[in-house]
Protein backbone atom coordinates (compact mmCIF):
# COMPACT_ATOMS: atom_id res chain seq x y z
CA UNK A 1 0.00 0.00 0.00
CA UNK A 2 0.99 3.69 0.09
CA UNK A 3 2.58 3.16 3.53
CA UNK A 4 4.86 0.33 2.43
CA UNK A 5 2.84 -2.59 3.78
CA UNK A 6 2.39 -5.92 2.03
CA UNK A 7 -0.98 -7.58 2.61
CA UNK A 8 -1.45 -11.34 2.36
CA UNK A 9 -4.72 -13.25 2.30
CA UNK A 10 -4.13 -16.59 4.03
CA UNK A 11 -6.73 -18.88 2.49
CA UNK A 12 -6.26 -21.84 4.84
CA UNK A 13 -5.88 -19.79 8.06
CA UNK A 14 -8.93 -17.65 7.18
CA UNK A 15 -7.24 -14.32 7.85
CA UNK A 16 -5.46 -11.36 6.29
CA UNK A 17 -2.16 -10.10 7.68
CA UNK A 18 0.11 -7.22 6.74
CA UNK A 19 3.85 -6.87 6.93
CA UNK A 20 6.11 -3.85 6.85
CA UNK A 21 9.40 -4.55 5.07
CA UNK A 22 11.75 -6.20 7.55
CA UNK A 23 8.98 -7.41 9.90
CA UNK A 24 9.26 -11.00 11.07
CA UNK A 25 5.66 -11.27 12.25
CA UNK A 26 2.65 -10.04 10.32
CA UNK A 27 -0.09 -7.99 11.95
CA UNK A 28 -3.60 -9.46 11.82
CA UNK A 29 -5.92 -7.03 10.01
CA UNK A 30 -8.99 -9.19 9.18
CA UNK A 31 -10.39 -12.50 10.33
CA UNK A 32 -8.26 -14.55 12.69
CA UNK A 33 -11.26 -15.94 14.55
CA UNK A 34 -11.35 -19.30 12.82
CA UNK A 35 -13.22 -20.38 9.72
CA UNK A 36 -16.80 -19.13 9.69
CA UNK A 37 -19.45 -16.79 8.37
CA UNK A 38 -19.75 -14.32 11.25
CA UNK A 39 -18.74 -10.71 10.57
CA UNK A 40 -15.47 -11.20 12.49
CA UNK A 41 -14.57 -14.34 10.52
CA UNK A 42 -13.44 -15.24 7.03
CA UNK A 43 -13.78 -18.46 5.04
CA UNK A 44 -11.17 -18.89 2.35
CA UNK A 45 -10.13 -15.28 1.71
CA UNK A 46 -8.59 -14.99 -1.74
CA UNK A 47 -8.26 -11.58 -3.40
CA UNK A 48 -7.79 -8.26 -1.58
CA UNK A 49 -8.14 -4.62 -2.60
CA UNK A 50 -7.00 -1.71 -0.39
CA UNK A 51 -8.65 1.68 -0.93
CA UNK A 52 -7.29 5.16 -0.19
CA UNK A 53 -8.71 5.02 3.37
CA UNK A 54 -6.84 1.74 4.04
CA UNK A 55 -10.09 -0.22 4.04
CA UNK A 56 -9.70 -3.80 2.87
CA UNK A 57 -12.08 -5.46 0.43
CA UNK A 58 -11.72 -9.22 0.72
CA UNK A 59 -13.32 -11.81 -1.55
CA UNK A 60 -14.21 -14.98 0.31
CA UNK A 61 -14.29 -18.21 -1.65
CA UNK A 62 -16.11 -20.18 1.06
CA UNK A 63 -18.74 -17.62 2.08
CA UNK A 64 -19.49 -16.41 -1.47
CA UNK A 65 -19.20 -12.78 -0.42
CA UNK A 66 -16.98 -9.70 -0.40
CA UNK A 67 -16.29 -8.09 2.96
CA UNK A 68 -15.09 -4.57 3.69
CA UNK A 69 -12.89 -4.18 6.76
CA UNK A 70 -12.20 -0.58 7.71
CA UNK A 71 -8.79 0.24 9.16
CA UNK A 72 -8.47 -1.15 12.72
CA UNK A 73 -11.94 -2.77 12.57
CA UNK A 74 -12.69 -5.89 14.61
CA UNK A 75 -15.26 -7.07 12.08
CA UNK A 76 -16.22 -6.42 8.50
CA UNK A 77 -19.39 -5.58 6.63
CA UNK A 78 -20.77 -7.52 3.68
CA UNK A 79 -20.64 -5.37 0.54
CA UNK A 80 -21.38 -8.02 -2.11
CA UNK A 81 -23.01 -11.45 -2.03
CA UNK A 82 -23.31 -13.25 1.28
CA UNK A 83 -26.55 -14.98 0.32
CA UNK A 84 -25.14 -18.44 -0.31
CA UNK A 85 -23.79 -19.61 -3.64
CA UNK A 86 -25.95 -19.09 -6.68
CA UNK A 87 -26.39 -17.06 -9.83
CA UNK A 88 -29.02 -14.48 -8.85
CA UNK A 89 -28.03 -10.80 -8.76
CA UNK A 90 -27.76 -10.96 -4.96
CA UNK A 91 -25.41 -13.95 -5.00
CA UNK A 92 -21.86 -14.86 -5.90
CA UNK A 93 -20.40 -18.31 -6.51
CA UNK A 94 -16.73 -18.39 -5.50
CA UNK A 95 -15.75 -14.73 -5.91
CA UNK A 96 -12.15 -13.99 -6.80
CA UNK A 97 -10.71 -10.67 -8.04
CA UNK A 98 -12.07 -7.51 -6.46
CA UNK A 99 -11.37 -3.82 -7.18
CA UNK A 100 -13.07 -0.57 -6.22
CA UNK A 101 -13.29 2.50 -8.46
CA UNK A 102 -13.07 6.18 -7.49
CA UNK A 103 -16.85 6.29 -7.02
CA UNK A 104 -16.76 3.44 -4.51
CA UNK A 105 -18.31 0.92 -6.90
CA UNK A 106 -17.10 -2.60 -6.18
CA UNK A 107 -16.23 -4.88 -9.10
CA UNK A 108 -16.11 -8.60 -8.35
CA UNK A 109 -15.06 -11.55 -10.49
CA UNK A 110 -17.72 -14.22 -9.98
CA UNK A 111 -15.68 -17.29 -10.91
CA UNK A 112 -18.26 -20.07 -11.10
CA UNK A 113 -20.89 -17.82 -12.67
CA UNK A 114 -18.42 -16.76 -15.38
CA UNK A 115 -19.14 -13.06 -14.96
CA UNK A 116 -17.95 -9.77 -13.49
CA UNK A 117 -20.40 -7.91 -11.28
CA UNK A 118 -20.60 -4.34 -10.03
CA UNK A 119 -22.00 -3.54 -6.58
CA UNK A 120 -22.51 -0.24 -4.81
CA UNK A 121 -21.99 -0.38 -1.05
CA UNK A 122 -25.36 -0.79 0.63
CA UNK A 123 -27.06 -2.38 -2.38
CA UNK A 124 -28.74 -5.75 -1.89
CA UNK A 125 -27.85 -6.88 -5.39
CA UNK A 126 -25.29 -6.17 -8.05
CA UNK A 127 -25.39 -5.95 -11.82
CA UNK A 128 -23.56 -7.99 -14.42
CA UNK A 129 -21.06 -5.85 -16.34
CA UNK A 130 -19.09 -8.55 -18.21
CA UNK A 131 -20.07 -12.10 -19.15
CA UNK A 132 -22.98 -13.75 -17.43
CA UNK A 133 -23.92 -15.63 -20.58
CA UNK A 134 -22.80 -19.05 -19.42
CA UNK A 135 -19.40 -20.68 -19.58
CA UNK A 136 -17.79 -20.54 -22.99
CA UNK A 137 -15.34 -19.02 -25.43
CA UNK A 138 -17.60 -16.64 -27.35
CA UNK A 139 -16.95 -12.88 -27.23
CA UNK A 140 -19.78 -12.40 -24.71
CA UNK A 141 -18.71 -15.26 -22.43
CA UNK A 142 -16.06 -16.00 -19.81
CA UNK A 143 -14.71 -19.35 -18.64
CA UNK A 144 -13.55 -19.32 -15.01
CA UNK A 145 -12.42 -15.67 -14.72
CA UNK A 146 -10.10 -14.89 -11.81
CA UNK A 147 -8.59 -11.40 -11.83
CA UNK A 148 -9.38 -7.92 -13.08
CA UNK A 149 -7.73 -4.51 -13.09
CA UNK A 150 -8.26 -0.91 -14.12
CA UNK A 151 -5.95 0.82 -16.59
CA UNK A 152 -4.24 4.17 -15.87
CA UNK A 153 -7.43 6.02 -16.80
CA UNK A 154 -9.55 3.94 -14.37
CA UNK A 155 -11.25 2.05 -17.22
Amino acid sequence: DQNGFIYVSDFENHEVRRWKQGDVVGELVAGGNGKGDHLNQLNGPSFIFIDEDDSLYISEWGNHRVMKWKKDAKEGIIVAGGNGNGNSLKQLFHPEGVIVDRLGQIYVVDYNNHRVMRWCEGDKEGEVVVGGNGKGNQSNQLNGPAGLAFDNEAN
